[in-house]
């Protein structure tokens, strides 16, 4: 082995180690002193108030400044990272109103608990409106709370004040809450765990089969010695067996062409990845051959990505030109004396430089993306009906494709209030602040974006042309209401 090689091994072999280490030798129940935590937020305040467009965006500055104090004097003498993350950083960034300012735990917390299944409350709930229905019971002992199960308070809670409790610590756009049912809904325990804390033993009120109200004691769930070892053997399984490219690809997008509707199915579940202007080409170019008339996009799990490939995407189906954005613009040219504080400093620092320009109204403005105009493609345009499922995860870039499309001849979006802020939303950079003490991270997205044909502020998340909510009878069944009702109403235009 040549000694450069041998010198780039040993190097490498340090990292491991050391990463290795250091991961080991975490301490999740580290108590850090309140001169320390202090000092994080106090950065993290100054960070936000220079860099942030949009921090006074929703919440006017004197609201802020209370909530800055108000969270600075809730320090305790001592707390853990999860606890300075959860009790402190999360209701004070959500009060931003922000989808993309939001908070996130240390990189080695984060590696430590991917190897645990914490103790957590057992019961997964999908919530809507003022309902909460069991969809999974960690407890697969008990033979009460079962799927479907219609839940009416946990420890004396009700859904609208558990959501209410919740929502106090989560980002959103403006007040488009819908992205956080979503939230709530994929992983109760994880958020009840956090917010509320953990209990030995929980009060669950129910509607019995009769819907009668009932009320039963659940422990907390805890997985079994044998399941921890059990999930062991899986890991290292799945390590062996890791997915395939192809399936890799499927879980980014997917066509599917039903031929007796004369339907094409696109499920879009990303604009990062994927290979998306491959598969935006074959799958407008199939479509064409074929002469398919209809096209439904499933961009219900779709929280953004790369704006390029959005606006990719709406040039293969818009029927009019259209831009980017009225507006965007950051407050600020350089990272300056927080450059260090920042993930991708640099690449940050250089896009901000080159690509924006200052403007009369003292903001830096990214003028390709207020005065690009973009007309439709010339090959393989998709001129047909086209169908577009939205929900609260539809966030981000999606938000801009919806935006852009929506009111449209023969484009029809169904489904529930996306989760993107309709009028604008903060990102195009967003970095994380990994703040020194606690490492704790903040995302900071460094541009205003305000949509193109923007509607008023009002907080609203860009809306559905016909809404469908959650089905209860779906969600026993297991079935797709959205799509049912879009597919029925391909055939209906058919007839």
């Amino acid at each position: 082995m040549k000694p450069v090689q041998i010198f780039l091994f040993f190097i490498s072999f340090c990292l491991l180690v050391s990463c290795a280490t250091s991961i080991k030798n975490y301490d999740p129940n580290k108590q850090y002193p309140k001169e320390k935590l202090q000092q994080d937020f106090t950065l993290l305040e100054n960070i936000l108030e220079s860099k942030h467009p949009s921090l006074y965006w929703y919440t006017s500055k004197d609201s802020m400044d209370m909530y800055f104090n108000k969270y600075y004097n809730a320090i305790e003498d001592s707390m853990t990272e999860q606890r300075f993350g959860w009790k402190i950083l999360a209701p004070l960034v959500s009060k931003i109103h922000c989808g993309h300012t939001s908070f996130g735990m240390s990189i080695k917390y984060n590696k430590w608990v991917a190897k645990k299944r914490l103790a957590s409350f057992p019961l997964y709930l999908k919530i809507w409106n003022d309902t909460m229905a069991i969809t999974a019971n960690l407890d697969r002992k008990d033979t009460v709370l079962k799927k479907g199960t219609l839940i009416t308070a946990v420890n004396g809670m009700n859904c609208s004040t558990i959501v209410k409790n919740i929502f106090n610590f989560l980002p959103e756009d403006g007040y488009a809450d819908n992205v956080n049912y979503s939230r709530i809904s994929n992983n109760f325990p994880y958020y009840h765990r956090n917010i509320f804390g953990l209990y030995k033993s929980y009060t669950v009120n129910y509607l019995d089969t009769a819907g009668k109200e009932q009320t039963i004691k659940v422990p907390y769930f805890t997985a079994p010695k044998d399941s921890l070892a059990r999930n062991k053997i899986d890991r290292l399984v799945k390590k062996e067996k890791r997915e395939t490219k192809g399936q890799k690809l499927l879980g980014a997008r997917s066509l599917a062409i039903d031929t007796a509707n004369n339907t094409a199915v696109i499920t879009l579940n990303t604009f990062s990845k994927g290979k998306l202007r491959q598969f935006f080409r074959q799958t407008f170019h199939r479509i064409k051959k074929d002469n398919i008339n209809n096209v439904v996009l499933d961009i219900r799990s779709n929280g953004g990505g790369k704006i390029n490939l959005s606006t990719l995407l709406t040039r293969y189906v818009t029927r009019v030109p259209f831009k980017v954005a009225d507006s965007a613009y950051t407050v600020t040219r350089s990272l300056g004396k927080y450059t260090k504080y920042v993930k991708g400093n640099f690449w940050n620092n250089i896009g901000l430089f080159f690509l924006t320009k200052k403007h009369a109204d003292g903001k830096y403005h990214f003028g390709h993306l207020e005065k690009k105009l973009y007309q439709p493609k010339s090959n393989n345009h998709f001129g047909g009906n086209l169908y577009v499922l939205i929900n609260g995860p539809t966030f981000s870039a999606s938000t801009l494709f919806c935006n852009a499309v929506k009111g449209q001849p023969g484009v029809t979006l169904i489904g529930e209030e996306a989760g993107g802020g309709w009028h604008g939303n903060n990102g195009i950079f967003i970095p994380d602040i990994t703040l020194p003490n606690t490492h704790l991270r903040v995302r900071l997205p460094l541009f205003r974006l305000i949509q193109y044909n923007h509607v008023p502020k009002n907080g609203e998340g860009v809306m559905p042309d016909i809404y469908v909510g959650t089905n209860y009878d779906a969600l026993l069944k297991s079935y797709d209401k959205k799509m049912q009702v879009v597919m029925e109403l391909i055939k209906k235009n058919r007839q």
